[in-house]
């Protein structure tokens, strides 16, 4: 895995050694991008975002976020069998500290409001079993972190089909191989 855009382009991101992580893949990670940078149904400059990525594990979302000028990318992700590579990841990139690595189970009642104000990407890439992420975005609409213009952006099995709140509605569905990639905003 890589770096795929920005000023650390290229720069490899080191890998979970055990399986219980699923690393977002180079081509699943482009695709998000392309999407973010090209589609007509919503306006995101990663540039100066305010970034929020839940269940980061070695962190290829939010480091791509790094990479393309995001103003600040706050990582939660507890599994300690891929902390420590999170954290050497992010120290890697020898950057100045527009980020902040929270070690917290969102499966447990988590306050967002009290690890960030306002986002203008949520990035939700939980375990494809997991089946309370619906608990989780009832708990960002609830909490409104989500900046007026911004997006939520979930990455599922494809086979999943999760009943998300009726405050979510779906702009964009992209499918890679087994996974698929949805790009939301609340109402």
């Amino acid at each position: 895995m890589r770096i795929i855009g920005g000023n650390f382009k290229g720069k490899k991101i080191l890998d979970p050694q055990d399986k219980k992580t699923r690393p977002l893949k180079d081509l699943t990670k482009e695709s998000i991008f392309n999407v973010l940078k090209h589609s007509n149904k919503f306006s995101i400059n990663i540039e100066n975002s305010i970034i929020l990525d839940l269940f980061s594990g070695v962190g290829s979302f939010g480091l791509e976020c790094l990479s393309r000028g995001a103003n600040h990318v706050t990582f939660v992700e507890n599994y300690g069998g891929v902390l420590p590579i999170l954290k050497k990841n992010l120290s890697n990139l020898k950057t100045e500290r527009n980020y902040r690595v929270i070690d917290e189970n969102l499966l447990n009642k988590i306050d967002f409001k009290k690890i960030i104000n306002k986002c203008d990407i949520i990035f939700l890439d939980p375990p494809y079993k997991e089946k309370k992420l619906p608990i989780i975005i009832d708990q960002i609409s609830k909490d409104k972190i989500l900046s007026n213009d911004g997006i939520i952006i979930i990455h599922r099995h494809k086979k999943e089909q999760d009943q998300f709140t009726k405050k979510l509605r779906i702009l964009v569905k992209k499918e890679y191989g087994i996974s698929k990639i949805l790009f939301c905003k609340l109402e």
